[in-house]
C-alpha cells in the first residue's frame, strides 16, 4: 500500500442503491460521506432526486447535498475543489472519505484532474448556436462526430449545451477535447506507475447494480411512479413559480424535472410525462454504465445480492484500505 491515506468510491446507475450501502459502510467502518451528485446539490429539489430524506442525512450527514440554489450553476471544477477539501477535513480526523454517488464525470475530475480547455468565444458560439436553431441538434452532432468522434459517443444528440462546448473548444484551439483530455492525462501520468497523480489518496472504487438489467428497469420505473405520488408535480410546479428559474438551466434540465417541467408547460401531457421521464432515467443509467465499462480496477457487487457488506469489507482488506 503507498503512504497515500484511504478512500471509498461507491458508484453505480441511478436506482441501483448505492446510498443504502453507503450507510451499511459507515456503521462498521470510520466513514464520512460525500455525496457525487449534480442534481443532489440542489436545495428544494429533494423529490425528484430521490435525495435522503432528512431524518437520514440527520444520522448519516452527507457532504455537498443542499449546498447550491437552483438558480447557480456548479462545474466538475468546483466539485473537485469542494470534494478535495472535504476528503481532507476527513482525512485529517481519522477517517475514509467514502465518495458516494452516479455523476461519472465528477469521479473523472477527481482521479485525473481537468484539461486545460480554451475560454468560451461569444463569435464561435453563437454560429453553433445559429446551427443547432437552424439545422438541429442532430447536425451539431454530426459535426462533432466528424472531428471528435470518442466525445460524440459519450455526448448525448439532444445535450445542446455539451456539444456546443466540444465543438467549441476544437474550433477555438484547433484540438479535440478528447485531445485535450488525452494531453492533460498524459502529463499526470506517474513515469514508473503509469497512475494519475492528481488524488494523492489510495482508492478503492466500488460499483454496485443488478446484474439483470431488466430488474435496474423495473426499478427506475417503480421509483419514478413514487416521486409522482410524494408530490413531484408540486415540487417542480414550486420551482417554477420562481422568475428566475428556466427550463435552459442544468438544475432544471435534470432528468425528470425537465420532464415534468415541460408537463407543467402543456408540452406534455402526464401519461407522456411519466414515460419521457422514465426513458430519460433509462438513458441515464446506461451512461452510467457506459462509463463504469471503461473503469480500471472496479470491484462490482449485485444488488440483489444478500452480502454486499460483507463482501466490500473483505474486498477493502484485500486492497489494504483498512489497514
Amino acid at each position: 500500500m503507498s503512504g497515500k491515506p484511504p478512500a471509498i468510491f461507491l458508484m453505480g446507475p441511478t436506482a441501483a442503491g448505492k446510498t443504502d450501502l453507503a450507510i451499511e459502510l459507515t456503521k462498521h467502518l470510520p466513514c464520512e460521506l460525500i455525496s457525487v451528485d449534480s442534481a443532489l446539490i440542489y436545495r428544494g429539489m429533494d423529490i425528484g432526486t430521490a435525495k435522503p430524506s432528512r431524518e437520514v442525512l440527520a444520522a448519516h450527514p452527507h457532504r455537498l447535498i443542499d449546498i447550491l440554489d437552483p438558480a447557480q450553476s456548479y462545474s466538475a471544477a468546483e466539485f473537485r475543489h469542494d470534494a478535495l477539501q472535504a476528503m481532507a477535513e476527513i482525512t485529517a480526523r481519522g477517517n475514509i472519505p467514502l465518495l458516494v454517488g452516479g455523476t461519472m464525470l465528477y469521479y473523472k475530475a477527481l482521479l485525473e484532474g481537468l484539461a486545460d480547455m480554451p475560454a468560451a468565444d461569444p463569435q464561435v458560439r453563437a454560429e453553433l448556436e445559429a446551427i443547432a436553431a437552424e439545422q438541429g441538434l442532430g447536425e451539431l452532432h454530426r459535426l462533432l462526430e466528424a472531428v471528435d468522434p470518442v466525445s460524440a459517443a459519450r455526448i448525448h444528440r439532444n445535450d445542446p449545451q455539451r456539444l456546443i462546448r466540444a465543438l467549441e473548444v476544437q474550433r477555438v484551439s484547433g484540438l479535440s477535447m478528447t485531445e485535450h483530455r488525452q494531453r492533460q492525462l498524459a502529463e499526470s501520468r506517474d513515469p514508473d506507475t503509469g497512475a494519475s497523480g492528481h488524488l494523492p489518496y489510495t482508492v478503492a472504487s466500488l460499483a454496485i447494480a443488478p446484474t439483470d438489467r431488466h430488474i435496474l428497469h423495473q426499478r427506475i420505473a417503480l421509483r419514478f411512479s413514487q416521486m409522482l405520488e410524494q408530490g413531484f408535480v408540486d415540487e417542480v410546479r414550486t420551482l417554477r413559480a420562481r422568475a428566475d428559474l428556466h427550463a435552459g438551466l442544468p438544475s432544471i434540465r435534470a432528468v425528470g424535472y425537465r420532464q415534468v417541467w415541460e408537463y407543467l408547460d402543456g408540452q406534455l401531457d402526464e401519461a407522456q410525462m411519466r414515460e419521457r421521464g422514465i426513458i430519460a432515467t433509462r438513458q441515464l443509467a446506461k451512461r452510467q454504465f457506459t462509463w463504469l465499462r471503461g473503469w480500471s480496477d472496479v470491484q462490482w457487487l449485485d444488488s440483489l445480492a444478500c452480502d454486499n457488506l460483507s463482501r466490500t469489507l473483505k474486498y477493502l482488506g484485500s486492497v489494504s484500505i483498512l489497514s
